[in-house]
């Protein structure tokens, strides 16, 4: 399956909804990441302080969202 912007988004959404008080406790309740860099941020929070499944959907989602910021620079 090909990951679209719209659906990196959804599972990180999903994931910061599972982790938030587990791994993002010192966050708003209602916070989501709306950069690349705060996304990148918080999947690296879920990474070293969630359990065995969180480190690897994080990763998931990271390897997505890497392959999609670097697509642009591979057509210029």
């Amino acid at each position: 399956m090909e990951a679209t912007p719209r659906s990196v988004d959804h599972a990180l959404r999903g994931l910061v909804d599972r982790y938030r008080t587990q791994c993002l406790w010192f966050l708003r309740s209602d916070y989501y990441p709306a950069t690349r860099e705060a996304q990148l941020r918080v999947l690296d929070c879920i990474q070293r302080y969630g359990d065995r499944e969180a480190h690897v959907r994080a990763s998931t989602i990271r390897q997505w969202l890497l392959q999609h910021s670097s697509a642009g620079s591979v057509t210029s």
